[in-house]
């Protein structure tokens, strides 16, 4: 076969323009074999793409199946290229095959380059400082070739940036006429040839491409049709022996072998396919490309995408009238003109949109478009599609749970005491363990107890890559979740982060990481003495305690596990205070106020929690332990009357005293009122003895202390601030309210419970 046979199309991977030229070359052409920039070694797969299930947004995945973080993917979406170019080849009966370079070579070539520096040699900096002037303006010309050719070509036409250019040449003509590929062609030679070097990467591919090509065209009676970027078009169709070509992929890696590598079809999203999520081939609005795709022939594909803005706007509370929406594509078309552009596009519909429709209001549009350009759709793949185990087992969940992956945050609230709830928390707190969180818990909604759970879920398409990424841990979400969890415990050191982990697995219905958990907990508690890991490690524990009544847990380990930590922390805690630093300080406050607050709540046994008090009451009266600390401890045992108000006065005159540091008066303040600013509402005798320390303080010293009362009232709302004004502007002058029984009226409540006990009874006589 000649080689005047191979017909070659240079595309853009998602250009709705480029689709519809390409379909129509390929009616006229009707090769015999389709060969298409991809992965040379998931050719298998391509069969699933005219499926009827196959649903674009779709992304071909591959991954190392041993290691974790090591992924590839090629999203396609209903507009493009390839896309259909397979589409039409399978329906007509054509070869279809990839090209590229096999993933278990990119995979292989990536396993390689872990830690070290990846950066492409078509993005270094290549500017001498010494040259001359004349010299770096060339040598940043060349830079910018280098970095978006497709702009510098587009600014030489009289465009502002690639993009525009590239939809109104290319994508958003209505014609289909495959003269653009030849001057396509033309255009990339020339920029190419101003750009001295590429990439040895993309000098590989090239070579790789180009043996495919010629091998394919050997063994087929009939044309080929090749199909690539319109970048590497001129490297396709370069004179280069197959010698030399086999010569450049000497220095590629092995490829990895196959029991190594997975991949399969997995559903994306379309905001994935923007540029703006990081998908250096994306588009900067895919709802548009698909837009131009389904009605860019038609006269009214203008007027359509209007009105679907018009919508949008009316949605988010802005009046658009039918006749503003006429004006609109008036207003477009003149653009049109005025700018010398063949059709309005993208640009002009938003400015005419912003101009118009919005009144000239930005806001607006901004409230809109990420809606509008993205959208929120998530593609579906063929049940027969051989999926990774872990896809496999999320997808059985799905359905079992009957919960659907959607692009926009969903709100889900939980009843934990039925199966279907149950069902649903379960997966997601196993996705969680997995570094999958499809869904953010937001708390328990309206309900005190643990039975709710409330969630706000949202499915991104990475979330597929990161599941895969898991599969050395397990076949099933069950055993993976396990495994990491049980992993992560064994290399945790701290109590208070293993026993989040232990409730984790818990609430993932775990038995087996709940199990090693106990287990691990039990081992480290028993040899550690570090106050503050006892203290963390006590709040998560009474969590796992009072989240067993909705699970049907066995709790007697637990409570004994709890008491176990309470009674070391309590030997622990006066000693571990001591000479704290502020940051130790802070740290110490939040968990003993933690840890009281649970321990309050884990109706642990008297004996235990008396060990406890003595310990607050020791860090009160001792002047070796931190300020802030016996504030803290001081205030938690006046609120349980443990601390009367003499005692209180006399501790706080004494702290707050001028003879006192400043600083050591400043942490105890902090620490009584710290998370208790309502109390100086209602105790007066704490309002007096704070309103007499602020009086005795030197005007530096008060400058000072003006953060930590900003602080600490802060807590206090507006009306609180004004009650706390109102009782000071008072003069603290309030007689103490008393009440006594008037005997006098004793002999009248026989009988109004006679009459009480008539209404009960339905007696309508009952006042007589």
């Amino acid at each position: 076969m000649s080689m005047k046979e191979i017909h070659y199309f240079g595309i853009r991977h998602h250009g709705p323009g480029s689709s519809r030229r390409l379909l129509a070359a390929l009616e006229r052409l009707r090769p015999a074999v389709v060969l298409i920039e991809g992965p040379a070694d998931c050719s298998e797969l391509l069969p699933f793409m005219a499926s009827a299930g196959m649903k674009p947004p779709v992304a071909l995945l591959s991954f190392v199946t041993d290691e974790v973080g090591h992924s590839i993917y090629y999203p396609f979406d209903e507009y493009s290229p390839e896309y259909q170019a397979c589409c039409w080849a399978l329906q007509a009966g054509a070869d279809v095959r990839f090209i590229d370079l096999p993933v278990s070579v990119q995979l292989a070539a990536a396993l390689a380059e872990t830690g070290e520096d990846s950066t492409d040699d078509a993005d270094a900096e290549g500017t001498d400082t010494e040259t001359p002037d004349t010299e770096n303006t060339a040598s940043a010309g060349s830079q910018a070739l280098r970095l978006d050719p497709i702009s510098v070509l587009a600014r030489l036409a009289g465009y502002d940036d690639g993009e525009s250019w590239w939809n109104h040449i290319v994508e958003q003509g209505a014609d289909d006429d495959p003269a653009v590929f030849a001057a396509l062609e033309q255009a990339m030679a020339e920029l190419r040839d101003a750009i001295p070097d590429d990439s040895p990467r993309e000098v590989q591919r090239e070579a790789y491409m180009r043996l495919q090509i010629a091998d394919a065209a050997k063994k087929t009676d009939g044309p080929v049709a090749a199909i690539c970027g319109a970048w590497h078009l001129p490297g396709l169709k370069a004179k280069v022996s197959q010698k030399d070509d086999k010569a450049r992929l000497k220095t590629l890696p092995a490829k990895l072998p196959a029991k190594r590598i997975n991949s399969t079809w997995i559903p994306w999203t379309s905001p994935r396919l923007a540029s703006g999520s990081g998908y250096s081939a994306g588009v900067s609005a895919p709802m548009w490309y698909r837009h131009l795709w389904r009605f860019g022939q038609n006269e009214a594909s203008l007027a359509r995408w209007l009105a679907l803005v018009a919508e949008q706007l009316r949605q988010a509370g802005l009046l658009v009238s039918t006749a503003a929406v006429i004006e609109t594509v008036r207003l477009c078309h003149s653009l049109a003109v005025i700018r010398n552009r063949p059709s309005p596009g993208f640009e002009e519909a938003r400015d005419a949109t912003i101009a118009s429709l919005c009144g000239g209001e930005i806001l607006w549009w901004q409230q809109i478009s990420q809606q509008l350009l993205l959208g929120s759709l998530v593609g579906e793949v063929p049940a027969d599609v051989p999926l990774a185990p872990l896809l496999d087992d999320l997808q059985q969940w799905q359905k079992k749970t009957r919960l659907k992956s959607e692009a926009l945050p969903r709100e889900l609230s939980l009843d934990l005491r039925s199966e279907p709830g149950q069902l649903k928390s379960w997966l997601l707190h196993r996705l969680r363990l997995l570094d999958v969180p499809w869904g953010e818990q937001t708390g328990s909604g309206s309900s005190r107890g643990t039975f709710r759970e409330r969630w706000v879920i949202a499915w991104q398409p990475e979330f597929a890559v990161q599941l895969v990424e898991n599969q050395i841990y397990g076949s099933s979400l069950a055993q993976a979740a396990a495994e990491r969890t049980i992993e992560k415990m064994r290399g945790q050191r701290q109590l208070g982060e293993l026993a989040k982990l232990l409730l984790a697995a818990l609430e993932a219905e775990l038995p087996q990481a709940v199990e090693q958990g106990f287990s691990l907990l039990a081992e480290r508690a028993a040899h550690t003495a570090e106050g503050l890991d006892l203290l963390d490690g006590l709040p998560p524990l009474v969590d796992i305690s009072r989240y067993g009544t909705s699970r049907n847990l066995s709790l007697t380990h637990v409570n004994g596990l709890i008491e176990r930590l309470a009674v070391q922390a309590s030997l622990s805690l006066p000693v571990a205070v001591r000479q704290l630093n502020e940051e130790e300080s802070t740290h110490y406050r939040h968990a003993i106020a933690n840890a009281h607050a649970q321990l309050e709540l884990a109706q642990v046994n008297d004996s235990v929690m008396e060990g406890w008090w003595q310990a607050l009451q020791e860090v009160m009266h001792s002047n070796l332990c931190d300020a802030g600390a016996r504030g803290l401890t001081s205030r938690l045992l006046y609120q349980a009357k443990r601390l009367d108000e003499d005692s209180l006065q006399q501790l706080m005159a004494r702290m707050l005293s001028p003879a006192n540091p400043i600083d050591e008066a400043k942490g105890f303040f902090e620490g009584f009122f710290s998370g208790a600013a309502e109390r100086l509402l209602y105790d007066s005798r704490l309002r007096q003895l704070v309103d007499e320390w602020l009086g005795t303080l030197e005007e530096e010293a008060f400058i000072d202390s003006l953060p930590l009362l900003r602080r600490v009232f802060a807590e206090l709302d507006a009306m609180e601030r004004r009650r706390l004004l109102d009782a000071l502007h008072a003069g603290e002058v309030h007689n103490s309210t008393t009440l006594a029984v008037n005997e006098t009226l004793a002999s009248q409540w026989s009988a109004h419970l006679q009459g009480l006990g008539k209404l009960l009874a339905g007696d309508k006589q009952w006042m007589n």
